[in-house]
């Protein structure tokens, strides 16, 4: 699978509607036949930064996403609203799903 992370600065004014500026965006990558997660989260340390954590289900998957009309209109549309270039970590795993993180293994029961 394409992994990918990004970090959004958003313009303070924005900061509280970004999940309404993106919600068209958001809605239309994850109906995406090979999108397996599209998740936005807020920083606690920053209020003006968004994290996407995305998953694609492989390289075609990944090109048909950046080659989508909903993509090409967020190029256009969600830069307006950003303090600076959003910061991307970008990678291919082998694996299709979230592993477990063994080392915080929850007993059986809670």
């Amino acid at each position: 699978m394409i992994f990918i992370t990004a970090k959004f600065r958003v313009r303070p004014e924005y900061a509280d509607a970004w999940p309404e500026i993106t919600r068209e965006f958001t809605e239309a990558t994850r109906g995406e036949p090979g999108c397996l997660w599209f998740d936005w989260s807020r920083s606690v340390d920053d209020p003006t930064e968004y994290v996407l954590v995305e998953a694609f289900r492989d390289d075609e998957a990944g090109a048909a996403h950046v080659g989508s009309d909903h993509f090409a209109q967020a190029r256009q549309t969600l830069p307006p609203h950003l303090v600076e270039t959003p910061r991307i970590v970008n990678t291919t795993l082998p694996q299709d799903d979230w592993s477990e993180l063994g080392e915080m293994a929850v007993p059986s029961g809670n």
